[in-house]
């Protein structure tokens, strides 16, 4: 017999679909992923600088269902805009044998915990949090109080099952679910684009023979974007002419980033927001993938991206995923949060040696083989199938 798992999102997310499919195409389950919100064009792109709807169906290929949704301001970045009090009348309904929830960010995640805890179905949890950020001890406190509360934990990444560790959740209820995108889908589009890069290079109007660093994401100040554009800045002038930033995102700070660039000059090309059928044109045009991010950044899925596409990323130590994805000097760079020498020196190295991020790509497409929706789908499964019908720990 099939193990019922329902699993409760704020809204369908472009990552998460093809993960969705893997498990429902999964023989040893019965999968029903339930939606807080689907939302439109404008609630799509707060954050993100443009409304938008994305180009690739999130919804097909598995059973899902769109709750109602009470908040008065209905959002997809606000904790009270998704607020779903008829969640536990719907379990009761569906009865599955456990619950996955995305975290505690969102009102309906929590909602679906003490649904959970009424009507004793096991509910997990697949956070991103970790230790990275400092936290005051009151917050630790919290976070220990509300873990215990759930029947397992599915760690996206090293750091976060630290933070799991830290607040004595056991080994035995820790599943590993990494942080995946669909690998052979950018594996293919980097092969598909990779005879008409020079095309792609001149649409983004980047000069063909320059070492190209990408920053893909929403301009925000966690992101830490004008790191970058900094350190572009402080390369020697011999250097400064044999590089380009594709700049591949909007947000709050592309006023600011695009004023600095055209006041010191610097090689730059802003291209907005790609959509997904667009991105994979940035890539091809890149070298290497930069992510200048703080600890607010609790993973960075554009690094997962980058690396299935076949190009290295230099990524700040402050990010969730650094530890995981880049191995030093293998599948990419890493440095201190904020230390715009330490960059720069880094991209004045690929820009002396270009054939470094070519080596670098290979082994970052390679070290994607074990971040994959392969391994995060049977994370999942394992853990719904230990936890169902089990006391919580």
């Amino acid at each position: 017999m099939k193990l019922k798992l329902a699993i409760v999102e704020t809204h369908p997310i472009q990552y998460k679909a093809p993960l969705f499919r893997k498990l429902a195409a999964d023989p040893r389950l019965d999968l029903t992923v339930l939606f807080a919100l689907v939302p439109d064009a404008a609630q799509q792109g707060a954050g993100f600088g443009v409304a938008f709807e994305w180009d690739q169906p999130l919804r097909g290929g598995y059973r899902s269902e769109v709750l109602a949704n009470r908040a008065k301001r209905p959002s997809v970045t606000a904790f009270a805009g998704c607020d779903t009090p008829e969640i536990g009348a719907r379990l009761r309904e569906l009865r599955p044998d456990a619950v996955l929830v995305n975290g505690w960010v969102a009102k309906t995640c929590l909602q679906a915990l003490w649904a959970c805890k009424r009507l004793g179905i096991p509910c997990l949890v697949r956070g991103e949090a970790n230790l990275l950020r400092p936290r005051a001890v009151w917050k630790h406190a919290l976070h220990g109080l509300l873990l215990r509360q759930y029947a397992g934990w599915l760690a996206i990444g090293s750091a976060n099952r630290d933070f799991y560790r830290f607040h004595r959740c056991p080994d035995a209820r820790i599943f590993w679910a990494p942080y995946a995108v669909d690998n052979a889908h950018f594996a293919a589009q980097a092969v598909a684009r990779a005879e008409r890069r020079s095309e792609l290079r001149a649409a983004f109007g980047i000069p063909a023979e320059t070492v190209v660093f990408l920053f893909a994401g929403k301009l925000e100040a966690k992101k830490r974007p004008m790191d970058l554009l900094e350190a572009v800045g402080r390369l020697p002038a011999d250097l400064k002419t044999r590089v380009h930033v594709l700049v591949a995102g909007d947000g709050p700070l592309r006023g600011e980033c695009e004023c600095r660039a055209r006041a010191e000059n610097l090689p730059a090309t802003f291209a907005g927001f790609l959509n997904q059928s667009r991105l994979p044109d940035a890539y091809a045009a890149a070298d290497a993938l930069v992510l200048p991010s703080d600890a607010g950044e609790t993973w960075g899925l554009v690094v997962n991206e980058a690396m299935a596409s076949g190009r290295p990323a230099v990524v700040s130590r402050a990010a969730g995923c650094r530890v995981d994805l880049v191995v030093e000097n293998e599948t990419g760079r890493s440095y201190e949060c904020g230390d715009v020498a330490a960059l720069a020196e880094i991209l004045g190295g690929y820009a002396r040696a270009p054939a470094v991020a070519v080596r670098q790509g290979v082994a970052a497409a390679e070290r994607m083989r074990a971040f994959g929706l392969e391994a995060a789908a049977e994370g999942i499964a394992t853990a719904a199938q230990a936890c169902a019908g089990g006391a919580p720990c």
